[in-house]
C-alpha cells in the first residue's frame, strides 16, 4: 500500500482506529484536561458546530466524512440534511451502514468524492464542514475554491484540523526525516499549513473569515488518550493492522505529543461566511 494514497490508507485502517481515536475518529478538546475522550471529541465536535452555526433544515456537505459519525449526530441532534463525501470506500460503507442503523437515511447521504473536486452544483449547500481532512489535500487552494463554490451566499464554512505553527526549514526536515516518516506512515502523506494559510485561502475565494482559534493546548491531551486506548486494545489492533503497526502508532504519538510541546505542529479552528 503506497502511503501516498489517502484512500487506500484509510480503507485499511479506518476499522482498527475506531479501537485508537475512538468513535468520532478525530482529535479531542480538553479543556480542564481531565475529560474522556469521549467527552473531548464531542467537544470538538460540538465548537465546530458552534462554528458553524448549523441549524434544522441546513444543507451540510461534510467534506472528508470518515464513518459518518459527525454527519448522522447533525442530522440526528441539529437537524441538518448533510452529504457527506469522502475518497475512502471503506468510509461511504461504514458511513451508510451507520446511517441506515440509525434510521437517518433520508437525511443523510454519503458519496465517494473528492473535495478539491466535488462535482456539485454551484450554491447547493448552507454550510460546509472540513474537519481533519485538509491535510490530506495538497491543494488547499482548491479545497477552499470548491468550498466557497458550493456555498449559497450567506452559507457558512467551518473547518479544524492539524496546523503547522512555525517554519520548518528544509535542513531541519532532513533532520527530523525519521519521526516526519514514521506520521507518513501511520497517518498518510500529510501536509500541515499555518493557519494564516487557510485564511488567506479563505479570502482569496471571497469568503470572510470571523473566527480563527488556536487549539493547540486544548488538544494535546489527545495523544495520551490514543496511547491508552492503543494499550487497552493491543491484541485487536495487532490482529487488524499487524504488531508493526500498532507499534508505529504508539510512536506517532510520541511524536506528536514532541511537536505540540515544542510548538512546531497544533490544532487550529477556522469559521468563514459568504457574502449574501
Amino acid at each position: 500500500m503506497s502511503v501516498t494514497d489517502p484512500a487506500s490508507h484509510y480503507d485499511r485502517v479506518t476499522n482498527a482506529w475506531n479501537l485508537l481515536l475512538g468513535n468520532e475518529l478525530h482529535y479531542g478538546v480538553f479543556p480542564v484536561g481531565t475529560e474522556t475522550l469521549a467527552e473531548a471529541t464531542r467537544n470538538l465536535t460540538l465548537r465546530m458546530v458552534e462554528a458553524a452555526r448549523i441549524g434544522s433544515g441546513a444543507r451540510v456537505l461534510d467534506v472528508g466524512c470518515g464513518t459518518g459519525t459527525q454527519a448522522c449526530y447533525l442530522a440526528a441532534d441539529h437537524g441538518a440534511v448533510v452529504t457527506g463525501i469522502t475518497t475512502s470506500r471503506v468510509g461511504v460503507h461504514a458511513s451508510r451502514a451507520r446511517a441506515t442503523a440509525l434510521g437517518l437515511e433520508m437525511s443523510t447521504s454519503f458519496e465517494q468524492r473528492d473535495g478539491t473536486d466535488n462535482g456539485f452544483p454551484d450554491a447547493s449547500f448552507d454550510r460546509v464542514w472540513v474537519l481533519e481532512s485538509s491535510h490530506l489535500m495538497p491543494a488547499r487552494d482548491r479545497l477552499l475554491a470548491e468550498c466557497s463554490r458550493v456555498l449559497v451566499p450567506g452559507g457558512r464554512l467551518a473547518l479544524c484540523d492539524i496546523i503547522l505553527r512555525r517554519p520548518m526549514p528544509f535542513s531541519e526536515v532532513r533532520r527530523l526525516r525519521e519521526p516526519l516518516t514514521v506520521l507518513r506512515d501511520v497517518f498518510g502523506d500529510a501536509r500541515m499549513e499555518p493557519l494564516d494559510e487557510y485564511r488567506e485561502f479563505a479570502e482569496h475565494v471571497g469568503l470572510g473569515v470571523d473566527e480563527q482559534t488556536d487549539l493547540t493546548h486544548e488538544t494535546r491531551p489527545t495523544f495520551a488518550r490514543w496511547r491508552e486506548n492503543a494499550m487497552n486494545n493491543r491484541d485487536e489492533v495487532v490482529a487488524s493492522l499487524g504488531e508493526k503497526d500498532w507499534q508505529l502508532f504508539v510512536d506517532a504519538c510520541d511524536v506528536l505529543d514532541r511537536f505540540w510541546e515544542d510548538g512546531t505542529l497544533g490544532y487550529g479552528l477556522l469559521a468563514a461566511s459568504k457574502p449574501s
